[in-house]
């Protein structure tokens, strides 16, 4: 150990505007990493036209990030632990940026898929940190304000990503085609690595960690044991080696707990500090968190998919018609926070499922009713009520989640709550092969070509969301195992969860 790690220094002063500085650098790269993942999307018909890609090569552009993201989460949190949460965000964000690059000079879609398996995995060190810097750096009294902002960034890049690919898609910058979206990274990562370096303050545990190769190892099997087939499932006709794989994917997964299980006990460094699942906020949240994850890994594709496939639209109007659901959650998300959380606690989350589920249900209405003929202002209402809903949700649960989480395994609970949403979405996306392509599979037999297309996608929409109401329904029920209020908005709670002086973290300057 260092002298660094045994000599605490002092948290940032509040009047210190580091910190500020910091966060702003820390969202950038979450925002960063959010619209990445959605901005692939809109420039899919770009990207195969462009670069010749192959169907099966397409659906691994998007499907390569999200394994790789998955499957480096707990690790990246981990190691972030260990080697200082500074130090790894500003490795990820580098590699991201090195990645980016890649992706945006890819020669062929070969190469392409492999810069976007490097970009997952370098997103992986990356975003765990996030979460925990704002941890380490923010006294709990701050940290409402600051998950309000982190929830307003959500909302924002969710729909952002789709815009933004639109916008660069439809201008063909300098003649690159789809190549802008992956470029654009470039500035913004440069500009982080650079900042992050001088403003963001080295925090890591406590006590010396090692990094548990066989956790890790059992890990990446587990996840992709199951994502794998859940992301290949349709194209191969779900074959019974990934029914075999997904069952296997549960064995795996126990044997991890059994061997963190005697790894804590031995040396005290597990992959996984499956304590935090003593902390009844932390183990509801998580479980909320996954629901939630299957819920918009649903919605956003089919919704992308309804617009451009089966409405007709271009990427331009596709994008643009998120615009009111965007504002919506990061107003939301904001209000929910800093305003109704402190007074109402739970119910702010449980009313944020509902709310959710009502614009899903008005949604479907809606597009029955107006069928193909539908335009983006009559689909403002629907999307403007599920943005609040999502808004109410999204800010205070990863406050729940991580309030009552002792500081020194915050890099661990951030890794988890990334790696359950995203565990979640791919279980969504592997979903929308059954309640979204199993329809319109069904409705194209007769008829493959013209008005039955698009009315193929509108019955498959509406089928797939009213599965998006019953999961909201679900999360409702869920959120009955939250506490009533997070431990920082309790009159008289402690400040911070971990009562003993050596939970605090060890702070870098």
């Amino acid at each position: 150990m260092t002298s660094s790690e045994t000599s605490p220094a002092p948290q940032p002063a509040p009047g210190d505007r580091r910190r500020w500085f910091a966060l702003a650098i820390v969202m950038t790269a979450a925002f960063m990493d959010l619209v990445d993942v959605t901005i692939v999307n809109i420039a899919i018909p770009s990207i195969q036209r462009e670069a010749g890609a192959s169907f099966s090569q397409i659906q691994w552009i998007t499907a390569g990030y999200a394994l790789a993201f998955a499957a480096g989460l707990i690790t990246g949190g981990r190691l972030g632990d260990i080697h200082g949460r500074k130090r790894l965000f500003l490795i990820g964000i580098g590699g991201f940026t090195i990645a980016s690059a890649l992706c945006g000079f890819a020669a062929n879609p070969e190469m392409l898929v492999a810069s976007r398996i490097l970009q997952g995995a370098m997103a992986a060190l990356m975003v765990p940190q996030v979460l925990s810097i704002v941890h380490a750096t923010f006294p709990a009294h701050e940290r409402g304000k600051v998950f309000g902002l982190f929830g307003a960034v959500v909302g924002l890049g969710a729909v952002t990503g789709p815009l933004l690919g639109a916008l660069l898609t439809e201008w063909n910058l300098f003649g690159l085609e789809w190549r802008p979206i992956f470029l654009i990274n470039l500035p913004v990562g440069i500009a982080g690595l650079i900042l992050g370096s001088r403003y963001i303050t080295e925090s890591k545990a406590p006590k010396a960690l090692k990094l548990d190769l066989v956790g890790v190892a059992l890990v990446t099997l587990g996840l992709l044991m199951l994502l794998y087939p859940l992301t290949r499932g349709r194209e191969l006709g779900w074959p019974l080696w990934g029914y075999v794989s997904m069952a296997g994917a549960l064995v795996v997964l126990a044997v991890l707990v059994a061997y963190e299980r005697r790894k804590a006990g031995r040396d005290g460094s597990p992959l996984v500090e499956l304590s935090l699942f003593k902390v009844k906020s932390f183990a509801a949240g998580i479980a909320v968190q996954t629901v939630f994850g299957v819920a918009l890994g649903i919605f956003f594709l089919v919704w992308t998919m309804y617009m451009q496939f089966g409405l007709g639209w271009s990427p331009l109007k596709a994008g643009l018609t998120g615009i009111p659901f965007s504002i919506a959650v990061s107003v939301a998300a904001g209000m929910s926070v800093q305003a109704l959380v402190p007074r109402f606690g739970r119910k702010v989350l449980q009313a944020g499922a509902l709310v959710m589920a009502l614009g899903v249900l008005l949604y479907i209405w809606e597009s029955d009713h107006y069928s193909l003929s539908i335009a983006p202002w009559q689909m403002a209402l629907p999307l403007i009520v599920m943005g609040v809903g999502m808004g109410l949700i999204v800010a205070p649960l990863t406050d729940a989640i991580l309030s009552e989480v002792p500081r020194e395994h915050s890099g661990s609970a951030s890794g988890l709550i990334n790696t359950v949403q995203q565990m979640g979405n791919a279980l969504g996306l592997g979903l929308v092969s059954v309640v979204f392509f199993g329809v319109i599979d069904d409705r194209l037999t007769a008829a493959a070509q013209g008005p039955a297309v698009g009315a193929a996608f509108a019955d498959g929409f509406q089928h797939a969301l009213g599965w998006v109401a019953a999961v909201m329904a679900v999360i409702f029920l869920l959120m009955f195992a939250l506490p009533k209020r997070p431990a920082q908005h309790v009159e008289g709670a402690a400040d911070e969860p971990s009562p003993a002086p050596e939970k605090e973290p060890v702070l870098v300057p």
